[in-house]
C-alpha cells in the first residue's frame, strides 16, 4: 500500500487538530469544575496541566477519554483518576456537557481531600456527584458516606450513607471534627 505525502500531511494535520481540541476540552472542563465548586480565592483562569497514559479523541461520539494514571492540575487544585471521559457538543463552539471520572477519584487542594470511586459533573443539570465510599478530609476533620451531591444552583450539598449488607440502605454518614482548645 502506498501513501502519498499529501495524504500523510492531511492525516497529520487532522491528528494535530484532534489532539489540540482534546487538550482544549480538558482545560475548559477542569477550569469550569474548579470555578463551579466555588473554591474561595481560587483563580480558574490559571493554566491547566494534564497527563495520562493515553488520550483518545472520539469525534463521532463527541467525547475525549483520558485513561491510565490521569492527573489534572490547576494551581494548587489536583484531580487524579484512572479514567476520565469528557462529553461535549461542537455545534457552534465547544460546549462541555458532562465529565465522568472513575477509578479512585481524588480531588485535593492544600490539606483538603475528597475521594470516591467515581465522580460526575453534569453541566446541564448543574450538579456534581462523588460516589462509592466517599471520604472528605480537612486537616484532622473527616466525613464519610456513600455519596456526595453538590447542587450548583442551590448551593446545597448532601452526603448519603453507603449501602449496608446485601445492598440495603442501612449505611450511615459518619465523621469526626476537632474541637478548638480554649
Amino acid at each position: 500500500m502506498t501513501v502519498s505525502n499529501r495524504s500523510l500531511s492531511s492525516l497529520a494535520a487532522r491528528s494535530f487538530a484532534g489532539a489540540f481540541a482534546a487538550a482544549a476540552l480538558v482545560a475548559l472542563c477542569f477550569s469550569s469544575l474548579a470555578g463551579a465548586q466555588g473554591i474561595a480565592g481560587f483563580n480558574s483562569n490559571q493554566p491547566v496541566n494534564y497527563a495520562a497514559d493515553r488520550i483518545e479523541l472520539q469525534g463521532r461520539q463527541s467525547r475525549v477519554i483520558l485513561s491510565g494514571n490521569v492527573v489534572i492540575t490547576q494551581g494548587d487544585l489536583k484531580l487524579t483518576a484512572a479514567r476520565t471521559t469528557v462529553a461535549y457538543t461542537n455545534e457552534e463552539s465547544l460546549q462541555i456537557q458532562r465529565i465522568d471520572a472513575t477509578g479512585g477519584v481524588t480531588v485535593t487542594r492544600g490539606d483538603e481531600t475528597a475521594k470516591g470511586a467515581a465522580g460526575v459533573y453534569d453541566f446541564n443539570q448543574r450538579v456534581i456527584i462523588l460516589s462509592g465510599g466517599v471520604s472528605l478530609r480537612r486537616g484532622t476533620d473527616t466525613l464519610n458516606g456513600g455519596r456526595l451531591v453538590i447542587d450548583l444552583d442551590s448551593g446545597l450539598s448532601t452526603v448519603d450513607g453507603g449501602a449496608g449488607p446485601r445492598g440495603t440502605q442501612s449505611g450511615r454518614v459518619s465523621g469526626t471534627f476537632s474541637v478548638p482548645s480554649k
